[in-house]
C-alpha cells in the first residue's frame, strides 16, 4: 500500500467527516502551524521535552518520509488542502516486523477520536506491510493516549520502566 497516495474519507466519533492521507513535503507549513498551536503539556507528552519550535531537521523528519520504514498520516477537514491539520500519526520501523508509533492531535479536536482513527488506518497499512506489532513509550500522565491504546481492540502489554509506560500492541 503506497502511503504517499493514501487517501481515505472517514468519520470522527462525533460524526465529523475528515480526510486521512499520507503526509508530504507540502505539509511543512501545516505542521509548523499545528505545532505552534499545541499547548506546553501536549508538546511534552509527544516529544518528552519542552520546545518552542521545530528545528529544520525535525520538520524534515516529520514531513519527508520514505513510506517504507516510516509511514505518516495526517487528518484534515474536507475542503482544506494543506492548511490546518486536525492531527497526525506515524509508525517508524525499528525492526522488520515491529514499529514505533506516535500521534499528535490539535487542541480543538481532543476527545473526538482523532488518534483512534489514525491508529485504525496505521494498523491497516502496517498489516499490509508485514508489521505485526506496534510499540510506544508513553508518559503515565498521558491518560488520553493510554486510553486510545486500551480501547483499540488490539492485544496490549504494558511495562513501566523509569517513569515511562512501554506499550506493545499486537496487530
Amino acid at each position: 500500500m503506497l502511503t504517499a497516495r493514501y487517501l481515505a474519507l472517514d468519520d470522527l466519533k462525533d460524526g465529523t467527516q475528515v480526510i486521512v492521507r499520507g503526509i508530504g513535503n507540502d505539509d511543512r507549513d501545516g505542521v509548523l502551524s499545528a505545532f505552534s498551536k499545541l499547548d506546553r503539556e501536549s508538546i511534552y507528552t509527544r516529544f518528552f521535552t519542552f520546545k518552542r519550535e521545530l528545528t529544520e531537521p525535525e520538520l524534515r523528519q516529520l514531513t519527508d518520509v520514505d513510506n517504507d520504514s516510516v509511514v505518516a498520516l495526517v487528518v484534515t477537514l474536507p475542503g482544506i488542502d494543506h492548511g490546518d491539520l486536525v492531527g497526525g500519526g506515524r509508525y517508524c520501523g525499528a525492526r522488520e516486523d515491529a514499529a514505533e508509533i506516535a500521534f499528535t492531535t490539535a487542541e480543538s479536536f481532543r476527545d473526538r477520536g482523532v488518534a483512534s482513527l489514525i491508529l485504525k488506518h496505521l494498523v491497516r497499512i502496517a498489516k499490509s506491510n508485514g508489521i505485526v506489532q506496534f510499540e510506544a513509550d508513553v508518559l503515565p500522565n498521558n491518560i488520553a493516549m493510554l486510553s486510545v491504546f486500551r480501547k483499540s481492540g488490539l492485544k496490549l502489554k504494558s511495562k513501566s520502566t523509569a517513569g515511562v509506560q512501554h506499550i506493545t500492541l499486537t496487530l
